[in-house]
């Protein structure tokens, strides 16, 4: 199992949550940090000729629009407050 848990933080590394910290924050900058993974993958496929364009962009674009309901699921951004000094 531990070998599992390497390839996979290798694969998908998770950077530290530095701002503002809600749980919601927390769980968006998480898919966040997803979305752009899948991202990268996406784009090293098709610059490989794996994938045609039209399926990069059609595979983002539902990315795109999962990252968008998460965002509005979670309710970030609808609460705007600036961080105390």
């Amino acid at each position: 199992m531990p070998e599992n848990i390497n390839k996979l933080n290798f694969l998908n590394p998770q950077s530290r949550y530095r701002g503002h910290f809600t749980p919601e924050n927390l769980a968006f900058n998480a898919n966040l940090q997803e979305f752009a993974h899948k991202i990268s993958y996406i784009s090293a496929l098709q610059t490989g000729g794996k994938i045609s364009p039209e399926q990069a962009y059609k595979d983002i674009q539902s990315l795109w629009k999962q990252l968008k309901e998460s965002k509005k699921e979670l309710g970030v951004g609808t609460n705007i407050r600036k961080p105390e000094s």
